[in-house]
């Protein structure tokens, strides 16, 4: 018999796959439904691992596509394994051009947001987000490039409290891409 100074424990139990599924539409209903109006475009991402994870990031958030920008060295069998199968899930373009992309995105009316520390970024939460809605993530080491920067209507960084100064692409686009998803998703139910 638990003691006032000890709380009781509760064991709580993991979902099965068939719990899992029960909200979720069919496979050919999801395939059907509007995506979220957000887009991630990838600046010269070039990891296969971080290219899967913003496939992964893209399904869970019913995102309306990725477009993969420049040179591409991929693996398949690292983005597979990355991504968990998801890529079937999401619509993924791919461009020679960040520039040409944003371009087409900007003349859509798209909000273009570049995820990268300069002297004019802000913190990603104080953004009210537009919908429809563009997010840049770049190259593992050099960044958002500057001609995407200059296309941008914002950038955005993730204030850091710790030694380092950035985080890797994925994490720090998993971060940025739930707040803006979140606003997305709740001006659209409003």
């Amino acid at each position: 018999m638990p003691s006032a100074m000890q709380p009781s424990i509760q064991v709580s139990k993991q979902l099965s796959k068939d719990e899992l599924r029960e909200n979720k539409p069919t496979r050919d209903d999801y395939l059907s439904q509007p995506k979220l109006p957000l887009i991630v475009v990838l600046d010269n991402v070039t990891n296969s691992y971080n290219i899967g994870s913003f496939i992964r990031l893209a399904d869970a958030f019913a995102i309306e596509k990725i477009i993969v920008c420049g040179q591409l060295t991929i693996s398949d069998k690292k983005l597979k394994k990355a991504s968990r199968n998801e890529a079937k899930w999401v619509c993924i373009e791919y461009s020679d051009s960040t520039t040409a992309s944003l371009q087409t995105l900007r003349e859509q009316g798209y909000g273009i947001y570049s995820v990268e520390l300069c002297h004019e970024s802000v913190d990603y939460k104080t953004v009210t987000y537009p919908s429809p809605c563009v997010l840049v993530l770049g190259n593992e080491r050099k960044g958002v490039s500057e001609a995407a920067l200059q296309l941008s209507h914002q950038q955005i960084h993730i204030p850091m409290f710790g030694m380092g100064n950035s985080l890797n692409v994925s994490t720090a686009g998993a971060i940025v891409l739930a707040e803006c998803a979140s606003q997305i998703r709740g001006s659209l139910t409003a």
